[in-house]
């Protein structure tokens, strides 16, 4: 049984709770190189505000998505409405310098000192340091002055509410795990329908009684958009051998009339490890999408032959070129 996509759920050990849907606002921060299409300040607004018109209370952004354009935009709308909506839940993130790519303790509070003006906020509900692969130096993140002691003083400070790891490899994810007692985890693009790279550190976050946040259920739009019109897979030109797998999906969605896309976030709902499935829009109407998505009768002989289908284990990611624009 897929649960409601806006029943709000207790966020791990913390206080705070959270719809199953949580909307990430990469998209809004127009980039191209990593999505294939732009969107422009407006059209980002205006997501923006459908969200917190919506009946979701969380949403996911980043300080360098499209070089700070994210956060801008759903910060305007915050000043728009004179403040954060009551019981609204916003993820952002730390982030290394994009010039230089270094990530200590420095950089760490400036990135949140960045974070909490552009949002026009005095206080993160949820702080994740991110994507700690691409620092010049994994050691200036994970060191006793790095990225991650100054993530947990934010909180000891009160600038956090909770704290979390959003990143990509899981080789780099498991031992920064292991070492520090975060509240959230967020993966991306390893735990789909496709592919389940993030599998053993989704049970061992479970075990911890970490949060688990899956984004990207749709493997960057392929299992949404469809293998004909969406040539991509997590941020690439999707591989002859990827096209096939989605079409085997397909396959089976159609024999059951059921919207791919459908699958792909119910795949990531029903599985009680995961606490929220985040979503990444670039339009006002993807939200109401989203939510029939999540609420598609997909009967059980779907399931069988979906679950009975073959995926990868390996990194999805393993041969990305990074651009982050």
């Amino acid at each position: 049984m897929t649960p409601d996509p806006t029943t709000r759920v207790p966020l791990g050990r913390t206080k705070l709770s959270v719809s199953r849907i949580c909307f990430g606002l990469a998209p809004i921060g127009d980039m191209p190189d990593t999505y294939g299409y732009g969107v422009s300040a407006e059209q980002g607004r205006a997501v923006v505000r459908a969200i917190f018109d919506g009946p979701t209370n969380f949403l996911d952004t980043s300080r360098n998505y499209g070089f700070g354009r994210s956060e801008e935009r759903v910060g305007e709308v915050i000043r728009e409405r004179g403040g954060l909506p009551g019981g609204f839940v916003i993820s952002t993130k730390l982030d290394r310098d994009m010039e230089t790519n270094r990530f200590d303790r420095s950089r760490a509070r400036r990135s949140l000192e960045e974070s909490l003006k552009t949002l026009g906020v005095d206080r993160i509900q949820l702080l994740h340091v991110h994507d700690p692969e691409y620092a010049s130096a994994l050691a200036d993140v994970t060191g006793a002055e790095g990225a991650i002691s100054e993530l947990f003083r934010m909180k000891e400070e009160g600038l956090v509410e909770a704290v979390g790891l959003a990143a990509g490899k899981v080789d780099i994810m498991m031992p920064i795990l292991r070492n520090w007692n975060f509240d959230a985890l967020m993966t991306h693009n390893r735990f789909t329908l496709l592919n389940r790279n993030a599998l053993t550190m989704i049970d061992y976050a479970n075990e911890r009684g970490v949060a688990v946040l899956n984004a990207a259920p749709y493997a960057s739009g392929i299992l949404a958009k469809g293998s004909a019109a969406q040539g991509r897979y997590v941020y690439q030109e999707a591989s002859g051998e990827t096209i096939s797998q989605v079409s085997r999906v397909e396959d089976v969605c159609r024999r059951h009339g059921i919207p791919p896309g459908a699958a792909a976030l119910q795949f990531s709902m029903r599985d009680e490890r995961i606490t929220s499935t985040a979503c990444g829009i670039s339009k006002p109407e993807r939200i109401a999408q989203t939510l029939d998505w999540a609420r598609y009768d997909i009967p059980a002989a779907a399931w069988t032959e979906l679950m009975e289908l073959p995926y990868e284990s390996e990194d999805p990611e393993a041969s990305r070129v990074y651009k982050p624009g």
